[in-house]
């Protein structure tokens, strides 16, 4: 006789559960690292654009170019300040992600450690049953012979 727990689909739905979160958090990761990379690029670009304007400074460039460096670079500012609550909110999913897949791999825990001391509790009944066989054998056995 085979082992069959009782409550199998449930652990089942909640190792699903666990595949799904990690899934959830291995996207909230990476658009995080996007959002980073983008921050990075706009931060670079601040400060090409910072050496191109001491660069026309230096060249005594036209106003013109200079205000146009400049309004390049305030809008490189606004940019930037935007990116970076755009990388606050990704911190922020996965930290959430990451307490939602801590959750799911405790219920998985659960169920699993249920499972166990299901599956222990049968194996040692099938034990005892085993015995139990063994023991009725011997005894027809002895009473057998004693005749």
């Amino acid at each position: 006789m085979r082992f069959r727990y009782v409550y199998q689909k449930v652990v089942d739905l909640k190792s699903n559960e666990k595949t799904q979160a990690e899934w959830m958090l291995s996207a909230a990761v990476g658009i995080l690292q996007a959002e980073q990379y983008s921050l990075e690029q706009l931060v670079e670009e601040r400060s090409r654009t910072h050496a191109a304007i001491q660069n026309e400074m230096e060249n005594k460039a036209s106003m013109i170019k200079l205000q146009e460096l400049q309004r390049y670079m305030d809008y490189l500012e606004t940019c930037i300040t935007r990116k970076i609550g755009d990388v606050q909110r990704a911190e922020v999913n996965v930290d959430q992600k990451k307490t939602i897949l801590t959750t799911k791999m405790l219920d998985e825990k659960v169920w699993l450690k249920a499972r166990d001391k299901a599956k222990e509790k049968f194996q040692q009944e099938m034990l005892l049953r085993e015995q139990n066989e063994l023991d009725e054998m011997a005894t027809v056995r002895f009473a057998m012979r004693a005749r």
